[in-house]
């Protein structure tokens, strides 16, 4: 999300989230500033896709690096002579 003068917003953070403050409606009404909240969650929202897509594709490395690791220990122990396995 990209705030009005084109920056992005810094990173969300738990903190950030639980303690966030929404701005009152006008005068004559009660509640919360409805596009405040919906802004509010949308950037949440974002910032969640962004972290699981980050996730999977850790995920995927990380699968990918251990299958790397067995398969190249496997070979490397397919080389040694049978009295030093």
């Amino acid at each position: 999300m990209i705030r009005d003068d084109g920056t992005l917003p810094a990173r969300l953070h738990p903190l950030l989230v639980r303690d966030h403050q929404f701005p009152t409606v006008g005068f004559g009404r009660r509640g919360l500033d409805p596009r405040e909240v919906r802004r509010f969650l949308l950037r949440v929202a974002l910032e969640l896709a962004s972290l699981h897509q980050e996730v999977s594709r850790l995920t995927g490395e990380n699968t990918r690096l251990k299958r790397l690791l067995r398969d190249r220990r496997s070979a490397q122990a397919n080389r040694l002579p049978r009295a030093e396995r």
